[in-house]
């Protein structure tokens, strides 16, 4: 009996196809900012802050911005905050466009010496579940960007402030 367990198991490993690491992108970006990490994170880090930042429309769904709160972008994608530290949270995808990806984000501030800091945008996805290898390089070019004008508009708006 032991053995047709083993076989099974055997079967059932022979036949998944799991993700290899090399599947997995991890998009980076950081940007010094000339501002304490305290006063950069009460400028950007609010859940919906993202709505100033990427220039769209953002809603809580519920939560106040607490692990669990949940986000809507656009009014299609949904977002769960899956994580937060004082000046970081981490969320995934539920709903909408890139979902099937298996993506997360996470949006830190990090101190970087006497009233400066570094913000730093992480956004990691598997790129096997994309069709073709256009696709991941469009996706990879187009996320890319995006992120870094995110970064570059929470620098500005962080600077600016009074």
């Amino acid at each position: 009996m032991a053995s047709g367990y083993a076989m099974l198991a055997a079967a059932l490993v022979a036949g998944a196809t799991p993700a290899a690491a090399s599947d997995y992108v991890l998009i980076r970006k950081e940007i010094a900012v000339a501002r304490s990490a305290d006063a950069v994170w009460a400028r950007i880090g609010g859940y919906c802050a993202i709505a100033e930042w990427l220039k769209l429309k953002c809603e809580m769904l519920s939560g106040k911005g607490d692990v669990g709160t949940v986000r809507q972008l656009n009014g299609e994608v949904e977002e769960p905050m899956v994580a937060r530290t004082a000046r970081s949270y981490t969320y995934g995808q539920t709903k909408g466009a890139m979902a099937a990806f298996a993506y997360h984000g996470t949006l830190a501030v990090e101190p970087a010496g006497t009233g400066s800091s570094r913000i730093v945008y992480t956004l990691f996805y598997d790129a096997a579940l994309m069709a073709s290898d256009e696709m991941r390089k469009s996706q990879f070019d187009r996320l890319g960007a995006r992120f870094q004008g995110a970064i570059e508009q929470m620098k500005t708006l962080s600077e600016a402030q009074g």
